[in-house]
């Protein structure tokens, strides 16, 4: 679940605080914390696309972008699964450890999102079960011995909330509260216990470590999250830019420093995902607009093959509901009309008896039998700084029902708050990888192949280590692999007894 998050004001924030206080009195603290050294890593988490290896219809596709309302809302090694074709919905999830002893949850990892949360055991409305193929788990304050509670007068609790909560006391635990663009919502208090992580010590080797972090302990549930199913997981990794994010948490602590990557293989699936300081492959880095709460760029020109289209430079400017969002959890991309129809008609343009026709009322589809790569031109987006971000025909081309169809999107004909918005997912990010640097507020991605590795710096030795591609595998998988295992067990077993029966 990747929904974008809405605002919500506080009164209506201050209500709910009651609510969710009658609920956290059932949650007690746990015991002390665990002393741990203070040193700068680089780790990983085992990241999996949600979707990897099923054919998605258009209708989900889009209606998973629709909820995700385009939010304006990224060493550690993170393995990642599923694959950022345009023709699945864009959902990466990860595998994590909690509290001690650690517990695993599966949680969506999440450039558009802030805050961690997971499913508490308080939870009457979570998901019980998940056709992933993994077993869902709740958090259970109690049964860690690292586990507190965070209380309304903690700093953090203040930054979440803008100030101080009425009626929110010293004595008493700190709310939270998530509104998502497609009406579900998640709610409960925050806690603070200590998250288990991949810290990289070695070429393509990681010992285990662990940090601690403020996170979401859900005690209420509504609409997709409270469901059980293909959507179901444990809760949301977020990776934003604020303080409250992950990326932010464990670098306010100095276990990493503020910068993450990651790369999603829409090949094979799976890719990487790793904090820390990407020193290999380069990368051309661009500003973030600054005061903004998502990951925008500022756009300068799209170029079509050879021909840069002529668009005005005050359709690219930042501001609001201007500039270019950068999102892993979106799976298309978005365009204003101004761009969207000049583009696609500069597409279209190069093959001139293309049947075209709308499915489902904004997709525009045809025939054509031929390799799309030799039948139609790349498209490069120009960005401050001279970074380029081309995306070729098979990247925005995909099928459906032996049809090609086109996958930038005309965000003039979306709703009011999604109006003529750049924004980009999975579509083009897909087979690049995209560093983010939150220290010195920058962005910037290369092609690259993402199942092979990249290299990041131990800010501590100074000494640089290989971070390799990830997929975590099905529980079907998995079975199949233990089945196949214990078959060969039994065939060595029996041709043991025979070759014993013959002497």
């Amino acid at each position: 679940m990747a929904s974008a998050a809405i605002g919500t004001s506080r009164p209506f924030t201050v209500l709910l605080f009651v609510i969710i206080n009658l609920l956290s009195s059932t949650i007690l603290g746990g015991g002390g914390g665990v002393a741990v050294g203070v040193y700068a890593d680089n780790g990983v988490f085992s990241v999996k696309y949600k979707y990897a290896g099923r054919e998605r219809s258009l209708s989900t596709l889009k209606a998973h972008d629709i909820n995700r309302q385009l939010r304006f809302l990224a060493g550690v090694d993170i393995p990642l699964g599923g694959s950022g074709r345009p023709d699945a919905v864009g959902l990466y999830y990860a595998k994590i450890g909690i509290g001690t002893p650690p517990k695993n949850y599966y949680v969506q990892v999440d450039t558009g999102s802030d805050i961690v949360w997971v499913n508490c055991i308080q939870c009457k409305e979570c998901p019980r079960r998940s056709s992933l193929g993994m077993e869902l788990t709740t958090y259970d304050l109690e049964q860690s011995t690292t586990g507190k509670l965070v209380s309304c007068d903690e700093q953090f609790c203040l930054e979440v909330n803008g100030g101080p909560l009425s009626g929110c006391t010293a004595n008493m635990s700190c709310p939270y509260l998530q509104i998502y663009g497609d009406g579900s919502s998640t709610a409960g208090i925050f806690v603070k216990d200590y998250v288990q992580y991949d810290r990289v010590s070695g070429d393509l080797e990681t010992t285990a470590a662990n940090g601690s972090i403020k996170f979401g302990c859900g005690a209420r549930q509504s609409g997709d999250l409270g469901s059980s199913g293909e959507e179901a997981l444990d809760g949301i990794l977020g990776f934003g830019k604020s303080n409250s994010s992950i990326i932010s948490q464990l670098a306010s602590s100095r276990k990493v420093k503020k910068m993450f990557a990651h790369c999603l293989d829409g090949i094979n699936g799976g890719g990487i995902f790793a904090m820390g300081h990407v020193v290999q492959p380069k990368v051309i880095m661009t500003p973030l607009v600054p005061n903004q709460p998502h990951y925008n760029v500022n756009m300068t020109g799209v170029q079509v093959g050879r021909v840069m289209l002529n668009i005005s430079a005050d359709v690219f400017e930042a501001g609001d509901r201007k500039g270019t969002i950068i999102d892993s959890g979106t799976t298309l991309a978005y365009l204003p009309e101004l761009i969207y129809e000049p583009l696609v008609t500069m597409i279209l343009s190069r093959q001139h008896n293309l049947e075209v026709q709308s499915i489902h009322g904004e997709y525009k589809c045809f025939q054509y039998s031929r390799s799309v790569d030799d039948g139609f031109p790349p498209v490069t987006f120009h960005f401050e700084n001279s970074l380029l971000l081309k995306v070729y025909p098979h990247e925005y081309l995909f099928q459906h029902e032996g049809l090609w169809c086109i996958g930038w999107q005309n965000s003039g004909m979306q709703s009011r708050d999604r109006k003529n918005v750049t924004l980009f997912g999975d579509l083009v990010l897909s087979n690049k990888l995209v560093l983010y640097d939150l220290e010195n507020q920058t962005i910037g991605w290369t092609e690259y192949n993402c199942s092979s590795s990249i290299k990041v710096q131990d800010e501590q030795t100074g000494t640089v280590h290989l971070v390799g591609s990830h997929y975590i595998s099905s529980a079907y998988r998995l079975n199949t692999k233990w089945a196949v295992i214990l078959l060969f067990l039994i065939l060595v077993m029996h041709w043991s007894a025979h070759f014993r029966c013959l002497s």
